[in-house]
């Protein structure tokens, strides 16, 4: 319960799952944002109004399915798409489709960061390793600079898995959702203070580091 991997041991057991034990990939980001959905009902239960913001990968698609698993448990949920659309990873793309049969706003705007209840980070995934850059530093800024709290999908955007480092800027995170095993950067004190009350979610269910 206690081990902590890097990204490439995370991926690697990513990949097994899917292409040695057969588990699609939709599978487990179905699995993975219905632990993020409790924990969102768990620990935000008055927040109504929830914006989800959604980079072009599989952390995006994360997002995305747990926006509509919110909407289906009564919240009101708003996408707000910062990845390049010509990037969107297959998954995201399923998710977004599916979010459209649901009528979830998905925004390229920014506008309802300041309004929202919670604010849910699924910009960058487990693989960032590079300074982040304008547009996204610019969202990130906005997000921290919110009222709402913030919780984030499996790292915070912008901080680098393996080390905890500030990749220039970072989102500053109330609570962290991180799926099957918790992540060294996240151990480091750089990464606990960018991460807040870290929650990993695995196949026993869920349960926090502190």
């Amino acid at each position: 319960m206690t081990k902590a991997i890097t990204a490439a041991q995370m991926k690697h057991y990513d990949q097994y799952t899917i292409n040695t034990i057969g588990i699609p990939s939709m599978v487990l980001m179905e699995r993975a944002s219905l632990a993020l959905r409790d924990e969102i009902l768990k620990q935000y239960p008055q927040a109504q109004n929830i914006t989800i913001v959604a980079g072009s990968g599989n952390n995006g698609g994360d997002g995305l399915c747990v926006a509509r698993l919110l909407q289906i448990a009564g919240k009101h949920t708003t996408v707000i798409e910062a990845g390049n659309p010509n990037h969107f990873s297959e998954e995201h793309r399923a998710q977004a489709k599916t979010c459209d049969y649901y009528r979830i706003p998905q925004l390229t705007t920014l506008d309802t960061i300041d309004s929202a209840d919670l604010l849910v980070d699924a910009i960058f995934g487990i693989g960032i390793d590079r300074e982040v850059r304008d547009p996204y530093a610019s969202i990130i800024n906005q997000m921290n600079a919110a009222s709402a709290p913030i919780i984030a999908v499996d790292v915070p955007s912008g901080i680098n898995t393996d080390t905890g480092e500030v990749l220039g800027t970072a989102i500053k995170a109330d609570t962290t959702v991180t799926f099957t095993f918790n992540k060294i950067g996240l151990t480091t004190k750089n990464g606990q203070q960018y991460a807040g009350r870290i929650v990993v979610a695995d196949d026993m269910g869920t349960y926090a580091t502190d």
